[in-house]
């Protein structure tokens, strides 16, 4: 409903005349009328009579005036709502996470973003970096927490929050955890439990094989690296993994070289997408964590 329309017509309803109406809207006599004919095609209903050379109102203006005030009024008033919600840290957030973020790093951030403002309803996704990756491009996601990706999309923006580094490790009970100088040739034919073959995570390690013409014997897959971590300590092969999810069930492989793995864990955003009070507030709370923007990685 063009609003425009229901002012003029509450104008000459209070002024009584079309001519009226235009001189204190500041607007010809035909736009008046213009307007008024809109609203009459609108509601299929007369609002004025003719009479000599004035007009008088129908039972349906009559009928309608109250109805357009409160409108009007509802209108402003969801306006003015509006506009103070782009100011207000409030609403719903949904956000993205990797398992291992969400689990490891997130936790102390979110408590203290909930009880900073409890009028946030914060809607958490645990999803693969990839996913997460995806729905911020197509715009399903405010933000998303998940290693960075070896490579950049330009349509998006990346913010360096976590260095984790990636370490070769077997379970403490396999035969591989007692054995030296480990050379990469070697260990690519022992049994690998790596994530799929197109996450962030792999391709960091399928990159530091292929550099020596290397391809590691993978015998199974999972993406969660609290599963692989799992499968890893009872024996069924060697892995990668970051410092947090190593315990006394996993052993460092001694490697014959130095290898860094390093991979970055951050938050991504869509800088085509309006940032609301709320994105603001906890990208804000993060900077403490030493955020870092990046062209690329």
């Amino acid at each position: 409903m063009n609003t425009t329309n229901l002012n003029t017509f509450i104008t000459v309803m209070q002024t009584g005349s079309i001519s009226n109406a235009a001189e204190k809207l500041f607007i010809t006599q035909p736009a008046v009328s213009k307007r008024i004919k809109n609203l009459e095609d609108e509601f299929k209903v007369t609002l004025f009579d003719t009479l000599g050379r004035g007009i008088v109102p129908t039972d349906a203006a009559n009928e309608l005036l109250p109805h357009a005030k409160r409108w009007l009024e509802d209108y402003d008033n969801f306006k003015i709502n509006i506009q103070n919600s782009q100011h207000t840290v409030s609403g719903k957030l949904t956000i993205g996470t990797s398992h291992h973020i969400g689990l490891h790093h997130l936790p102390p951030v979110l408590r203290h973003f909930i009880q900073t403002y409890p009028a946030v309803q914060l809607d958490v996704h645990f999803v693969d970096s990839e996913t997460a990756h995806k729905a911020v491009l197509d715009g399903e996601l405010s933000m998303a927490f998940l290693t960075l990706p070896p490579v950049y999309d330009k349509r998006l923006t990346y913010h360096t929050l976590w260095s984790d580094p990636l370490y070769f490790v077997t379970g403490a009970i396999s035969p591989l955890a007692h054995k030296h100088d480990i050379t990469l040739e070697r260990l690519a034919h022992y049994p690998a439990i790596l994530p799929a073959a197109n996450t962030f995570t792999s391709q960091i390690t399928l990159a530091e094989f292929a550099k020596h013409n290397l391809k590691p014997y993978a015998t199974m897959s999972t993406n969660p690296l609290e599963s692989i971590r799992m499968l890893v300590s009872v024996g069924l092969g060697w892995s990668v993994l970051p410092q947090t999810l190593i315990n006394q069930e996993i052993a460092h492989i001694d490697m014959a070289q130095t290898i860094e793995l390093q991979r970055y864990l951050g938050v991504v955003l869509n800088p085509n997408l309006t940032r609301s009070a709320t994105v603001d507030a906890l990208m804000n709370m993060l900077s403490p964590i030493n955020i870092q923007q990046n062209d690329e990685p």
